[in-house]
C-alpha cells in the first residue's frame, strides 16, 4: 500500500523538490551576501547593544544604529518582495499534494478498483493522507529553516520577527501552514471530486483563513501594551527591540488624537513646539512574545488540520 501511493504521487513530490532546489538556488547566494553586509556594517554588534527594552535613551549610538539599519534596507530591503513567494509557497505545495489524493481518483474513476481490492477505504485515507502529510512535513521544515535563515538580516535590521510577513516565514508556522493547505486541499476534494476545481476552492480557502487569522486573530493572542513617552524627553523606542507596533499617534494632554500614525521627537526641551500635556502613544506587541505567537497561530492550524482530516476521511467513506 505504501509503494503503491508512492508510486501514484511521487511526480507532485519530485516537482516540490526541484522547486525547493530553486529556491536554494536563490536563497543561499543572497542571503550569504546580506550577511556579509550585515557583518561589515557592524549592525549585529550594535543592535545587540542596544538590548531588547522597549524603550531606549536617545544616544548617538543609538541613533547611528538606526542609520545602519534604514542603509542595509535601502540596500537589500527590495528583496522583501520575494518573501511573498515565500509566504505563497507553502499553498502551492499543499494543494499540489492534497486536492488531488481523492478528485483524481473520482475523477478518473480508479477508487471503485482501489477501494474493492482488499484494501478498506478507511486504510486507503490513512495511509495516503499519512504519507503524503509525513513528505509534506519534511519539506516544509526545511523550506522553514532555509527561509528563516535567509530572512534572519533583513528582520533584524527592520521591524523585528512579529511585524507581518517576516512572522509568515519564519519559525514554526511555515509548516502549520503548509500542513493546513495540505489538508484543505484533501478536503476540497472530497467535496468538488475534479482536480482543478477542487485546487481553485483549496486556494481560495486558504487565503481566506490565512487573511482573517493574521489580520483579526493574531494581533489579539496577547493583550496590547500601550506606552507613553514625552516628546521633550530622552527615551525613544528601541529599533533592536522587536516590538511590533499596532498603533502610534501623537495625542493631546485630554488624550485625544492630534497626529494618528505619527510621533514627535525626542526633542531638547521645548524645542519640539507642543503644546503642554503632548504624548507620544504606541500600541504595540513587545518582540519576546515571537515564540509565543508562533505556537499560538501554529496550533490554530494544526487543529484545522486535524478537522479537515477527519471530515475528509468521513466523506470518502460515503463517495460512490
Amino acid at each position: 500500500m505504501l509503494w503503491l501511493t508512492w508510486r501514484r504521487h511521487r511526480k507532485p513530490a519530485l516537482f516540490a523538490l526541484a522547486v525547493l532546489g530553486l529556491l536554494a538556488a536563490v536563497v543561499v547566494p543572497t542571503g550569504l551576501a546580506m550577511r556579509e553586509k550585515f557583518d561589515g556594517y557592524g549592525l549585529g554588534a550594535c543592535r545587540a547593544a542596544l538590548g531588547t527594552a522597549s524603550m531606549v535613551t536617545q544616544t548617538e549610538a543609538v541613533a547611528r544604529c538606526d542609520s545602519l539599519g534604514h542603509q542595509f534596507q535601502r540596500e537589500f530591503g527590495n528583496l522583501q518582495f520575494a518573501a511573498v513567494l515565500f509566504v505563497v509557497l507553502p499553498a502551492l505545495i499543499g494543494v499540489l499534494f492534497g486536492a488531488p489524493l481523492v478528485a483524481r481518483e473520482v475523477e478518473q474513476g480508479t477508487h471503485r478498483l482501489v477501494w474493492t481490492q482488499g484494501v478498506s477505504r478507511l486504510r486507503w485515507a490513512l495511509t495516503t493522507f499519512g504519507l503524503t502529510g509525513a513528505l509534506t512535513a519534511v519539506l516544509a521544515a526545511g523550506y522553514a529553516l532555509g527561509v528563516s535563515w535567509w530572512f534572519e538580516p533583513l528582520v533584524t535590521a527592520s521591524t523585528g520577527r512579529l511585524a507581518f510577513l517576516a512572522f509568515d516565514v519564519q519559525g514554526i508556522v511555515p509548516v502549520a501552514y503548509t500542513l493546513f493547505a495540505l489538508a484543505l486541499g484533501i478536503f476540497a476534494g472530497t467535496y468538488w471530486r475534479r482536480v482543478v476545481p477542487a485546487m481553485a476552492l483549496a486556494l481560495a480557502g486558504y487565503a481566506v483563513v490565512r487573511i482573517a487569522v493574521e489580520v483579526l486573530a493574531r494581533p489579539h493572542y496577547l493583550p496590547a501594551q500601550v506606552r507613553t513617552f514625552s516628546p521633550d524627553g530622552t527615551q525613544t523606542p528601541n529599533p533592536a527591540s522587536g516590538d511590533w507596533v499596532l498603533t502610534q499617534s501623537v495625542r493631546d494632554g485630554a488624550g485625544q488624537v492630534v497626529l494618528p500614525k505619527a510621533q514627535i521627537g525626542p526633542c531638547p526641551p521645548g524645542q519640539c513646539a507642543t503644546d503642554p500635556g503632548t504624548t507620544n502613544w504606541l500600541e504595540f506587541q513587545p518582540g519576546d512574545r515571537f515564540w509565543t505567537f508562533q505556537g499560538i497561530e501554529a496550533g490554530i492550524f494544526a487543529v484545522l488540520t486535524a478537522a479537515l482530516v477527519y471530515f475528509a476521511i468521513r466523506r470518502v467513506r460515503t463517495i460512490a
